[in-house]
């Protein structure tokens, strides 16, 4: 059963943070290159702070990307406590089935331990096919293992695949009744991404709240007990948390994220402040822990680029600077009045208005058929390798509160998406329930008389879309396609349609 007890919260003075400190903060992140959705903050096992910027909210679900690695190594740390899985256990005993009949040397020394540690000794990795782990298994192991650093998903997604071949339980089921129901991470609210083989994408495929990620790092920074259970063994934890593998190497690939070059635990980063860490999922999703300040940040935006993401992150550095009292500070009741204020009306800001063209009258109910390239909201994802579900038909039903964009995807399947273009977003409910994205948001306005720009985003992801439809006289339509996605699938293409 689901236990869930909300965090005792308090002042920021009364654990000793400055509430005009954590204000200067805010504004800080707003003011860098990065759309925030989520932030919570905790000192002193108090929660002090916390919002989320419309129409992100609490209990929406997010894409973790790599985060997700995290909620993985904890599978297997839990699996460790209980005495099913060995950090020193070699990975060919475990799947012997999809190794190859004569493993080389390198390839005999890999462990549990080396794959925790993106130590696996190779230079790349596989993508998703139904023989993931025997491809994985064929990789030439070029070093010795725990002696280089790759960032290697699809090992992160391996430590899911031996908590499976140890317990015969997937991630979320393993999980459910010895972290989620513990710690009060709903598992109904969970969605995953799979591999071909049914299993979760350890490797970046879980959707989850950012309160979610914030108790799973709570339990890391308790030692992994979680009141008074342990839940972890402590050595787990402490080899987790500290660095295990050298990742300085990160400079090549990613060098404008200086603090991927501080070392490596289970799954999780070093970072600048002295003794913390963090879980890292791609486009700025932290869970951080500073055991010197006693205190956890969480973290869920949209950072575009490693640079922004870095941002945020060295924003968040400068804040933790200030703050230097270890107990109360004197009340500051118009400070934290205007902290609650900010933290209630927090919002992403609200889209362009121009509803008005001459051209609406002249498309509006017409098809238009599709000549080229790719336009649809579901444009696949690599790590499971779908291509994308593209549009073959659309029309745009034009009225009062924006239009109604009708289309049929190549799969046959249809929709009916409410675009507003008043200067307020439509939430649409797209899809089944056991979907991993379902609310889709969109507005839309003219920028000019014969370009009709639609945005449209996943609510419960970092990624927009933007289409930029340019209407010509004869009835053909180009399209313009963006959006802020660094997975995206294949090359963005000319995409041309004509109406029928």
């Amino acid at each position: 059963m689901l236990t869930r007890k909300p965090f005792e919260t308090a002042a920021p003075e009364a654990v000793g943070i400055r509430s005009a400190d954590i204000l200067d903060y805010i504004d800080a992140l707003e003011r860098s290159q990065t759309e925030m959705h989520g932030l919570m903050i905790m000192r002193h096992g108090k929660l002090c702070a916390q919002g989320w910027w419309a129409p992100f909210a609490p209990e929406v679900r997010h894409g973790l990307q790599s985060h997700t690695k995290t909620y993985a190594a904890t599978a297997v740390g839990i699996a460790y406590t209980e005495g099913l899985v060995k950090l020193d256990e070699r990975i060919i005993d475990i799947f012997p089935e999809d190794a190859p009949e004569n493993p080389s040397e390198n390839l005999k020394l890999l462990t549990v331990r080396d794959v925790l540690c993106m130590g696996c000794g190779m230079d790349e990795m596989p993508r998703n096919s139904a023989h993931w782990i025997r491809d994985f298994l064929h990789i030439p192991v070029n070093h010795k293992p725990g002696t280089t650093y790759m960032y290697n998903s699809s090992g992160s997604t391996l430590l899911g695949s031996i908590v499976r071949k140890k317990t015969g339980l997937g991630l979320h089921d393993y999980l459910t009744p010895r972290l989620f129901n513990k710690i009060g991470i709903d598992p109904d609210n969970l969605r995953w991404l799979r591999m071909a083989d049914g299993i979760e994408v350890g490797g970046g495929g879980l959707f989850a709240t950012t309160e979610d990620n914030f108790r799973l790092m709570k339990l890391y920074a308790d030692g992994g007990v979680w009141e008074g259970e342990r839940i972890l063994a402590e050595d787990y934890v402490r080899l987790a948390t500290t660095n295990q593998n050298d990742s300085a190497t990160e400079a090549k690939n990613n060098p404008e994220a200086s603090d991927n070059f501080l070392g490596y635990g289970f799954q999780i980063w070093m970072c600048k402040p002295r003794g913390a860490y963090r879980a890292d999922g791609a486009m700025g999703q932290f869970s951080i822990v500073l055991p010197e300040q006693d205190m956890i940040i969480g973290i869920t935006e949209t950072a575009v680029g490693a640079h922004w993401a870095q941002s945020t992150l060295n924003i968040t550095w400068d804040f933790i600077e200030k703050v230097t009292a270890q107990s109360a500070l004197p009340e500051d009741p118009e400070a934290y009045g205007a902290l609650q204020r900010k933290l209630a009306r927090l919002n992403i800001g609200n889209p362009p208005c121009q509803p008005y063209s001459p051209m609406v009258p002249v498309i509006s109910g017409k098809t238009f058929r599709m000549d080229s390239g790719h336009f649809t909201p579901f444009a696949g994802n690599f790590m499971t390798g779908e291509g994308p579900d593209d549009i073959v038909r659309f029309a745009l039903d034009f009225d009062v509160y924006g239009c109604i964009w009708r289309f049929e995807t190549k799969s046959g399947r249809t929709e009916a998406v409410r675009v507003g273009t008043g200067g307020a977003r439509f939430t649409n409910l797209l899809g089944k329930s056991e979907d991993c994205t379902q609310l889709y948001l969109c507005d839309a306005y003219w920028p000019e008389d014969d370009v009709f720009e639609m945005h449209c985003r996943w609510l419960e992801t970092c990624l927009q879309d933007v289409y930029r439809l340019h209407f010509a006289p004869d009835g053909k339509v180009e399209i313009d396609v963006s959006n802020n996605s660094p997975f995206r699938f294949g090359k963005i293409e000319p995409v041309t349609a004509h109406m029928e």
